[in-house]
């Protein structure tokens, strides 16, 4: 399976506000409904009667209209923040200032987003795959540390739950809220995005989707796709050197294949023994290769003689430098493959279909999907592999990961 450009498959509409049946479009989200006949893909924004009504203004403008201090809320993995970039932008345009929360796995791509301000960390017990206990101070502190917020934007994925952290907003003071709940919020939310779940979209449109329903479009000549705040760390001296190339060599883009063999979740991950075959075999089709990732034992053994390992060299500041710099990466589901996108990097995606490609595929960027989508462990969320032998990425071979990257760098 093939994906090259996937936002390229969906209609962009304009967005606008429907004052009869008071309900925002979602723009890029494909299926918004507002009023007349809906679309084939149906997704409805519901405001609560209170809602005021957003001023639209230009970018940058300040003044008595503007939207204050605006929070917007993901509180999971790092490639889930990267696919809210978009999101991000779109409030930047209204907001005196950005304040992105996060969870711990997420702050460092928080800090990389264009737009953003400033970063709230916190370990969200309904959302970490290790939560912590609930406790009164616990939420005390986040409540203490969300003052002087005027508006929120929560971003959550289709089996999250925004309302935890809708009420904790409500008790620090937060007058509007805006977030994608399919039960009932009460007085939680101001604005109430309800989707129709059994339709596959892009995360990041989405997240997107969700930004508008508040009042927030991106700004003129924004293309909608993921991004990161530039320039990002020089590592081209110390990179040339591993690479073989003297130690002042210039290691700009395009001069080198990445490999990250490590994954968020084991389901996802590809037997590090294909990843070393294939490593070997792209050096002797003549690609120069470094090896990334935090499991040092992991990406040592990866790259062998034939790449230049950088396990646990990196920040996350770097990393994205360094896949900046590569003609292409090759990667399962798992935040670098979100990170490619952002600095628009090709991905050879070794995709497991534990969650839907159609929401989760690297987005906006040329990408080869390998890997079983019709496996049975499709769509299970499962974060260690439900059926024996893994055959969803178990199938996928050395040699057809080479001819993909072919494909994308020819």
């Amino acid at each position: 399976m093939r994906f090259l450009g996937i936002d390229a498959m969906f209609h962009d509409p304009a967005a606008t506000w429907c004052p009869r049946a008071q309900a925002a479009t979602s723009g890029r989200m494909p299926g918004a409904v507002l009023c007349g006949s809906p679309p084939r893909r149906r997704m409805r924004t519901v405001p609560r009667a209170s809602a005021r009504k957003p001023v639209v203004r230009a970018a940058g403008r300040r003044g008595p209209d503007d939207r204050g201090r605006v929070l917007v809320a993901r509180l999971d993995g790092a490639g889930d923040v990267l696919l809210a970039g978009p999101a991000v932008r779109a409030v930047r345009t209204l907001a005196r200032e950005v304040v992105f929360l996060a969870g711990p796995g997420g702050r460092a791509a928080a800090e990389l987003l264009p737009g953003v301000d400033r970063v709230i960390e916190w370990r969200a017990p309904w959302i970490d795959h290790t939560p912590p206990p609930v406790t009164k101070g616990q939420a005390a502190d986040l409540v203490g540390r969300l003052a002087g917020v005027d508006e929120a934007v929560i971003l959550t994925s289709f089996h999250q739950s925004a309302l935890p952290l809708a009420l904790l907003l409500r008790l620090a003071g937060v007058r509007r809220i805006t977030a994608i709940s399919n039960d009932y919020p009460g007085s939680l939310l101001d604005v109430r995005h309800v989707v129709d779940e059994s339709v596959d979209v892009p995360e990041a449109e989405r997240m997107l989707a969700v930004a508008r329903a508040a009042g927030f479009e991106l700004p003129a000549g924004d293309d909608g796709k993921l991004a990161v705040q530039r320039p990002l760390p020089d590592i081209s001296a110390n990179l040339g050197h591993l690479l073989g190339a003297g130690a002042e060599a210039d290691a700009g883009k395009g001069t080198y294949v990445v490999v990250h063999p490590g994954a968020s979740a084991p389901a996802r991950t590809w037997p590090a023994e294909r990843h070393r075959r294939t490593v070997r075999e792209l050096a002797q089709d003549g690609h120069r290769v470094v090896v990334t990732g935090n499991e040092r034992d992991l990406t040592a053994y990866v790259a062998g003689e034939d790449a230049a390992d950088l396990g646990g060299a990196t920040t996350f500041a770097e990393l994205a430098a360094v896949i900046d710099g590569a003609c292409l990466l090759v990667v399962g589901n798992t935040g670098p493959a979100h990170l490619a996108a952002a600095v628009g990097t090709p991905v050879v995606s070794l995709f497991a279909p534990v969650v839907p490609a159609a929401r989760w595929a690297p987005y906006g960027v040329p990408t080869v999907l390998l890997g079983d989508q019709e496996a049975p462990c499709r769509a299970s969320r499962a974060r260690d592999c439900p059926v024996p032998g893994h055959p969803c990425l178990s199938h996928v071979t050395s040699e057809q990961v080479v001819k993909a990257v072919r494909e994308l760098t020819q």
